[in-house]
């Protein structure tokens, strides 16, 4: 874990450009405030707040109705919000849902960096505060994190791509392209770093090139996650590289931007390259099985909602929250106490195994 240590360091740094910079490398410990409030325990009515970013993915929208199906369900209050306008909405969600004297609030952030004041504003106000999917930067007011494993996302993708590379065309060198998640997103470098942990040494040595020469995470990002931007930028890296070279492979964070790139690559005229993904959405799930996109990552956005919610129950029965990863997490001020799920490659290959259980993806792999 010591190199997903460094990388989160590494994007906090990124993130906190405008006004703070990433501390040192020590572990810190589990605060007693988390311990504290575990031991208080709350009114089994009490109110949950669940801030969620723009809806920029399947899941994110599943998210929503999951919490409030699940929350209720459980007999809490729910006040689940989108902050489809931006920042400055989530941090006025965020502040509007301490007004209100919920207990729990769990975040996913549109930018882990810019919640400090919001977070602070919660715990003086004796809620718990988790961050759901994107680790929350640069503070303190913060007790746990529940997601899945990012950095071995990243890991799965790199290592996806050199198989899907080799399975069309055994012998290299191959040509590839190299793609980011949104700058805010504190998930978005950790992807990109697990993935790189993969490609740089068949880079180096010379199995596999970026033709571009756009390699650093910087040149490779997505702001907002849109699908136009990806698909703007692959139009160009096709235009100004490929006039006559193939492209093998483009790594994409996910499947909204995998297929805005395939999109791109036929709109050229250019033969499918091996393309990646994440989130195991429908559309990009029914490409993978037409032999479009190469991969997804399941991440079952149901099991991490469930873990999410048993977190507020343990809170709310006074117990401490289960964690099975307590000092990978350094987000620049302390070490956030984490609970990581395991994620799962999809390929053509595997899918209908994957999928056996869901009632939506399944039939699209028989």
């Amino acid at each position: 874990m010591l190199k997903l240590n460094k990388t989160v360091k590494t994007l906090a740094v990124l993130l906190a450009a405008s006004s703070l910079a990433l501390t040192g490398c020590g572990r810190a410990e589990t605060p007693a405030a988390s311990d504290s409030a575990a031991a208080a325990g709350f009114a089994a009515d009490s109110l949950i707040g669940v801030a969620l970013p723009q809806k920029t993915s399947e899941n994110w929208v599943l998210a929503e109705s999951l919490f409030n199906d699940g929350l209720t369900g459980a007999g809490y209050k729910a006040d689940v919000q989108f902050a489809n306008g931006g920042v400055s909405e989530q941090q006025n969600q965020i502040s509007a849902m301490v007004t209100k004297g919920a207990k729990v609030i769990i975040v996913g952030a549109i930018d882990g960096g810019q919640l400090g004041t919001q977070l602070k504003q919660a715990k003086d106000a004796g809620a718990t505060v988790i961050a759901y999917d994107r680790l929350l930067l640069n503070t303190s007011d913060v007790d746990y994190y529940v997601a899945y494993d990012n950095f071995k996302v990243g890991q799965l993708q790199g290592q996806a791509l050199l198989d899907g590379m080799k399975a069309k065309k055994p012998e290299g060198p191959y040509n590839i392209e190299l793609f980011a998640g949104s700058p805010d997103d504190a998930n978005a470098k950790v992807f990109f770093d697990g993935a790189m942990d993969v490609l740089q040494p068949k880079i180096d040595d010379g199995t596999v090139k970026v033709v571009s020469g756009q390699k650093s995470f910087e040149q490779a990002v997505t702001q907002g996650w849109k699908a136009e931007n990806a698909q703007k930028r692959m139009d160009s890296l096709l235009v100004g590289s490929y006039s006559s070279a193939t492209v093998d492979g483009v790594l994409s964070p996910n499947d909204t931007l995998a297929r805005a790139i395939l999109t791109s690559v036929k709109a050229a005229g250019k033969a499918t390259p091996t393309v990646t993904g994440q989130d195991a959405e429908v559309e990009s799930v029914k490409s993978i099985m037409a032999g479009e996109q190469y991969s997804t990552i399941n991440k079952d956005t149901t099991a991490l909602v469930e873990h999410s919610i048993q977190m507020v129950k343990d809170l709310q029965g006074g117990k401490t929250p289960e964690i099975n990863d307590p000092k990978s997490y350094d987000n620049g001020v302390k070490v956030v106490p984490a609970f990581l799920l395991t994620p799962q490659i999809v390929t053509k290959a595997n899918a209908a195994e994957q999928f056996a259980n869901d009632k939506i993806l399944g039939p699209l792999t028989k």
